[in-house]
């Protein structure tokens, strides 16, 4: 089982849906983790957005990076340039993957273009995810 976590800013939207959909997709095959560099608590619209597609994140926490955990890590995947530039320093045997996804929670327009947003980020993550683990099983 491959050991991942995903960092973004603030641990809210995008690093929380990545961890929600490795856990739901990669039963077996992932062991995720996320963090943030900032934690901001969980954005009450990646939960309905998640919800939306049947996967329950309300329970996950917004955590701080913790680097002694992060060294234990198979596989680093950063979600924003922000994590990505800011990221500690991480051993080479731990491989980084970089995803730059725009931060949903700085969405502005009307709540339906907001939440809009939201699902396309998403979506996105559900695709590279998916993506992932096909990569994990097939070596």
């Amino acid at each position: 089982m491959q050991k991942i976590m995903f960092l973004c800013t603030g641990n809210s939207c995008r690093s929380q849906m990545a961890e929600g959909f490795a856990q739901e997709l990669g039963k077996g095959i992932l062991e995720p983790y996320s963090a943030g560099l900032k934690p901001a608590g969980i954005n009450e619209k990646a939960e309905r957005v998640m919800k939306e597609v049947g996967i329950d994140i309300s329970h996950q926490t917004s955590k701080a990076i913790d680097n002694k955990l992060l060294k234990q890590m198979d596989i680093v995947i950063t979600l924003c340039d922000d994590a990505a530039e800011s990221c500690p320093w991480t051993p080479p045997e731990i491989k980084h993957i970089h995803w730059s996804l725009k931060d949903p929670a700085k969405a502005t327009g009307t709540e339906e273009e907001v939440i809009n947003e939201f699902r396309r980020v998403r979506d996105e993550i559900a695709k590279r995810v998916l993506s992932f683990i096909e990569e994990v099983q097939n070596g």
